[in-house]
């Protein structure tokens, strides 16, 4: 969880009174993105956003996109981050025709897991170079 993460999740909840986070589970993180992901387990990444105030439940799913569980959640706000535009948010057609709103909120700078890692890295392979035998 980072600053990107809050601050999507803040505004999202005040698109409406319930905030319900679906989060991938780690089998389908790993098959979106990779073997070397999620960084974190779902338990802990679950429990983490749930310790948020404005956070009142988290559903975990295993596919790939969580059209399923907005079907059967029907929100009267689906929320994504600004790296989407409607189009292409999974949900977005079937929480319009049930008479929801999508709303996109947008990305903060520079806080992604991805430059997350990409900075890791960076710092650790300095610090091997720097670092003597």
């Amino acid at each position: 969880l980072h600053l990107g993460h809050v601050h999507l999740l803040s505004k999202a909840a005040d698109f409406g009174d319930i905030l319900v986070v679906a989060l991938n589970s780690d089998a389908s993180v790993r098959n979106l993105k990779g073997i070397n992901r999620p960084l974190q387990d779902e338990t802990t990444r679950a429990s983490i956003i749930a310790s948020l105030f404005y956070v009142k439940a988290v559903v975990l799913f295993d596919e790939d996109t969580p059209i399923e569980l907005i079907k059967m959640i029907s929100p009267d706000v689906l929320v994504k981050g600004g790296d989407y535009s409607i189009e292409n948010i999974v949900g977005s057609e079937w929480v319009t025709r049930q008479g929801g709103r999508v709303e996109i909120v947008p990305l903060l700078k520079g806080y992604s897991s991805s430059d997350l890692v990409n900075r890791i890295t960076i710092e650790r392979e300095n610090y091997n170079i720097t670092q003597k035998p």
